[in-house]
């Protein structure tokens, strides 16, 4: 039997009536941290739910050639054998990311405190990647980390002892304050870490759940350094940056409903529930029992006519990595959507607004491609080929889009799917949704 080939391409067909039910994969961002505290930590670790996709097992990969021990007794189940923080050893070469930039970010402040050198690399994409905004407040702790023109590769040098740092982030990145607090788990003193806007707390949150004391102040975030971390059971809840694909796709064309069952609706990172509860959509949230650190819910949706809308400005950081499809509702909403202040998604895994900008100007919408956002004037989608860039939202943010589209929708460039979103086509066809995979 061959191997199963990788699709070039889709072939977005208009949908226009889509229900079920569903479960969404597990939410990659907490996968990454289950695994790397898991790690850190001292006995075993059990995490369910967690994300098979490429970016979490290349994390998985990075932990077990630095001698961490894992076993995956299911696709979704995994369990790390943590011997404590000194546990890690030298890899035998260069840890590659593949395309997981949250992984490569995490790992630099990891790893900042290791008494051994590390090369982190990635795929094509991943190194031309900026990472001295990471690699600036590492330093400051004491780290000795070289990029290459602030790009991959990663060099931490390790073996050199940090010290506490108060750092102000000058951009909203949860990445950076997570390198830097996983970083003080090695520092003398405590690191304190202010934010000029919320972002995604999955880190603090997972700490916390590991036995780490946080003090949390206003924006300000607190650690001692020199905790240790007990093992502990993980329950990855739906990732809701994957159910944002098929959140719109329902405000688009479910009259019927669709329901995502038990997905994660952490409040930093629920802006894209927000912004579309202000363009009308028919959202009815119903919160699941506490099974862990993050709160969940089943989320059922309803197509509704939508309304542009100016998104205000403290929804940006809470829905940074889902306003490629939140795109896609505005060019099918009636009158102007305004984004600003997201400057963030052009060094994403591809200058998402000018690549998005690109693809709906290719299927007849009217936007404007701003410095930091984009104006987007609704109507009709129509049909054309479209290029993701080799990203992975971008392409499925524009299989969504057939859900309103009047003619057929090609998608370049898909393979990288796989890397946060296995099996999209296949979950994508069972609740409407018609996505033809070809070359």
């Amino acid at each position: 039997m061959s191997a199963a080939r990788t699709p070039a391409a889709y072939q977005a067909l208009p949908s226009r009536r889509l229900g079920g039910v569903m479960d969404v994969p597990g939410d990659k961002s907490i996968s990454h941290r289950a695994l790397m505290l898991g790690g850190l930590a001292e006995g075993m670790t059990r995490i369910t739910g967690f994300l098979a996709g490429e970016d979490c097992l290349s994390t998985l990969a990075a932990l077990q050639a630095m001698g961490v021990r894992i076993r995956r007794p299911g696709a979704t189940e995994v369990i790390v054998h943590g011997a404590g923080m000194d546990s890690l050893r030298a890899p035998a070469g260069p840890l590659d990311m593949g395309n997981a930039g949250t992984a490569m970010r995490l790992f630099m402040g990891l790893l900042s405190g290791a008494p051994f050198e590390t090369t982190l690399i990635g795929d094509q994409s991943l190194m031309r990647r900026p990472m001295e905004r990471v690699a600036l407040p590492l330093r400051l702790m004491g780290a000795q980390i070289d990029t290459s023109a602030g790009k991959p590769p990663v060099v931490i040098h390790g073996g050199a002892p940090l010290t506490a740092i108060d750092y102000l982030l000058p951009v909203a990145s949860a990445q950076v304050k997570s390198a830097i607090l996983l970083a003080a788990l090695s520092a003398h003193g405590t690191t304190r870490v202010t934010e000029p806007a919320p972002t995604r707390d999955h880190t603090e949150r997972m700490l916390g759940g590991f036995g780490v004391q946080l003090e949390r102040s206003g924006a300000t975030v607190s650690l001692l350094g020199g905790q240790r971390l007990r093992a502990r059971a993980v329950d990855v809840p739906g990732d809701i940056s994957s159910a944002a694909f098929f959140l719109v796709a329902g405000a688009l064309s479910s009259v019927d409903g669709l329901t995502l069952r038990n997905v994660g609706i952490n409040p930093t990172r629920t802006g894209i529930l927000d912004m579309l509860r202000l363009m009308g959509a028919d959202l009815t949230i119903k919160p699941r029992a506490p099974q862990g650190v993050e709160p969940t819910a089943d989320i059922t949706v309803r197509a509704a006519p939508l309304h542009g809308i100016h998104v205000p400005l403290e929804l940006v950081p809470l829905a940074i990595d889902e306003f490629p499809v939140f795109f896609i509702a505005a060019a099918a909403a009636s009158g102007e959507t305004l984004v600003t202040g997201a400057a963030e998604l052009r060094v994403k895994e591809s200058d998402r607004l000018a690549v998005m900008a690109e693809g709906l100007q290719a299927l007849g919408v009217q936007c404007e491609l701003l410095p930091d956002g984009m104006r987007i004037i609704g109507g009709a989608i129509g049909g054309g080929t479209v290029h993701s860039h080799g990203d992975h939202r971008i392409a499925m943010a524009f299989a969504v889009a057939a859900a309103r589209a009047t003619a057929p929708i090609r998608i370049e460039d898909v393979a990288n799917v796989a890397t946060s979103f296995p099996g999209f086509p296949e979950l994508a066809r069972r609740i409407g949704l018609q996505i033809e995979e070809g070359g």
